[in-house]
């Protein structure tokens, strides 16, 4: 299992970008690297598992603090560090304000950001708030699951079932371990348990059988994808 942990870094001038970029890598993070923020950054959120944004503020149209605060509202709670030229302070308090976990400003010292790139991410990775996987959303504040924003009405049980599959995405679970990570001590530990209570989750998270979240996989177990 890869356990480098990935940083997103927006920087539209390409000499800065590419000194992070080969800072990071040198200090054993997994970089993607973009000079300007589209929709294609919110599509990669989808596909991969980011664990912090560096995100500079003077971007060509924009200031980094829109895109920040238009993917905060879409759900996601990855910790932001701006790394910018902005350095009065009503523009460190803004960034703040636009859901900063740490402001940097230019010229930076390459020690002093690594420190606290891992200083935050250190931080953040003890709290895990939300977890989101194609379009449903598990808040762990309420421990309650969303598809489209909608909330999703589970039992205790469909609600430890959902999130084993969740956390253990495009992962085959077979039903042995589903009997023991969800059912745990219970009496009713029989291989015809999980099939009926997979049964029931389908119905109520996809009534239609569209989208397809569990697939079964025969005489194997359940992947959900």
């Amino acid at each position: 299992m890869n356990l480098k942990k990935l940083v997103l870094i927006v920087e539209d001038e390409e000499d800065i970008l590419e000194l992070l970029e080969y800072t990071l890598q040198k200090e054993g993070y997994e970089t993607i690297g973009c000079l300007n923020v589209t929709s294609s950054i919110i599509d990669m959120l989808e596909e991969e598992s980011v664990d912090l944004i560096l995100m500079d503020r003077n971007l060509p149209g924009s200031d980094g603090t829109k895109f920040i605060s238009t993917i905060k509202e879409k759900g996601y709670n990855i910790p932001v560090i701006y790394v910018t030229a902005k350095d009065k302070d009503e523009d460190i308090l803004e960034g703040f304000e636009h859901h900063a976990d740490d402001y940097i400003t230019k010229p930076f010292k390459l020690k002093e950001l690594c420190a606290r790139v891992h200083a935050v991410i250190k931080r953040s990775s003890k709290k895990v708030e939300i977890l989101k996987v194609r379009d449903i959303l598990y808040k762990f504040n309420n421990k309650k699951f969303y598809i489209n924003e909608e909330l999703i009405e589970l039992t205790h049980l469909e609600h430890d079932l959902l999130l084993e599959f969740i956390k253990n995405k495009d992962i085959l679970l077979s039903r042995d371990h589903l009997l023991e990570a969800v059912w745990q001590d219970s009496f009713d530990k029989k291989l015809k348990t999980v099939n009926v209570a997979i049964k029931r989750l389908k119905t109520k998270i996809d009534p239609s059988s569209s989208k397809e979240y569990i697939k079964s996989i025969r005489g194997e177990g359940y992947i959900f994808c």
